[in-house]
């Protein structure tokens, strides 16, 4: 299925196919509370399966993106999900990203104040980025009122910085001190997220967990304060993003006023805990937290792509587990 070489009209109605009355009316019946399904697609019907609860997203930045259901590069079973991005934007567009991501249906989406467990398998696929531009893999953020004020980054991502992968959190901006200043001379004080203050977005971004062999000196220079704020249990470090196949399961809990509550694992080991401010409570914020995951970019002149495998979508850990322990609740 290439959406990006069909015309409008094909597309909506292949979409509509995809995505039609079946999916949601078998959602529907699974109880008021969406927090409370258990969600899953193995992406080998070759469409998004009516349990799975996704869907890809019709809008201007992702028209240029690919989604293949295809059967060579697989996790389990017999299909998987490729996702590509090529150059897309104008040359003098100055606020323009290039997109192609699979997004929860709204009738599953689960309140901002409540848990939920993701769990998918992800294969970066050559060539691997290697420069300092923007690349988010995966990312939770916080419904927008259509129309409102304000430019919220995800409350947390898997990113890629120069070939290495990392996960973030954003909140907003709360108290930093800088690494090598007064309060701070030798560095953070343990359980201290590593972060940056964004004034300009009235925000705080924090880099809580990082690959396998790398020091936060392999990561951008601007990371170079300390968020008390934002409590970091370092267990693990991630695998390398030239591993291939890997399997991650992450907790998502926001919380703004400082009671959120993330835990990370990939392939079974368990990276990180982060606890405290979590996600954004400005105006213009609806109810809903929401999950996207395939390739985004900043304007690049290379092609970029991503498979997916096994995702699954639960409000336990032991709903989306796939091998190791599931965290103390």
């Amino acid at each position: 299925m290439r959406l990006g070489s069909i015309n409008r009209a094909c597309r909506l109605l292949c979409l509509a196919l995809v995505l039609g009355g079946g999916s949601r009316a078998a959602l529907a019946n699974n109880g008021s509370d969406p927090a409370r399904l258990v969600l899953k697609d193995d992406f080998e019907a070759g469409r998004f399966a009516p349990e799975g609860g996704l869907f890809y997203k019709d809008n201007a930045e992702q028209r240029s993106g690919r989604v293949i259901f295809q059967d060579r590069n697989v996790r389990n079973g017999r299909g998987a999900l490729t996702l590509s991005v090529a150059p897309s934007c104008p040359a003098t567009a100055n606020d323009c990203s290039e997109r192609a991501e699979v997004w929860e249906t709204p009738e599953v989406l689960a309140g901002y104040n409540q848990t939920v467990w993701y769990g998918f398998a992800m294969f970066m696929d050559d060539p691997l980025p290697q420069d300092d531009g923007r690349y988010v893999m995966a990312q939770w953020k916080r419904e927008i009122i259509p129309g409102a004020d304000g430019d919220y980054s995800p409350f947390m991502a898997l990113r890629l910085y120069e070939g290495h992968l990392g996960v973030t959190i954003e909140t907003d901006m709360i108290e930093t001190f800088p690494i090598g200043g007064p309060a701070r001379p030798k560095g953070c004080l343990p359980g201290e997220a590593l972060a940056v203050n964004r004034p300009a977005a009235r925000q705080t971004r924090a880099l809580v967990a990082i690959e396998s062999g790398m020091t936060p000196a392999n990561y951008p220079a601007y990371f170079d304060s300390c968020a008390p704020g934002i409590k970091v249990i370092r267990r693990a470090d991630l695998p390398s993003a030239q591993k291939g196949w890997i399997d991650f399961v992450f907790r998502s809990s926001p919380g703004p006023t400082g009671d959120g509550h993330v835990e990370i694992i990939a392939d079974g080991v368990h990276v990180a805990t982060v606890k405290g401010h979590i996600g954004h409570s400005g105006p213009g914020l609806d109810k809903n937290q929401y999950f996207k995951f395939g390739p985004y970019r900043a304007p690049n002149p290379q092609n970029w792509s991503l498979t997916f495998d096994d995702f699954r979508r639960g409000p336990r850990c032991a709903d989306v587990i796939r091998s190791g322990q599931c965290p103390a609740e």
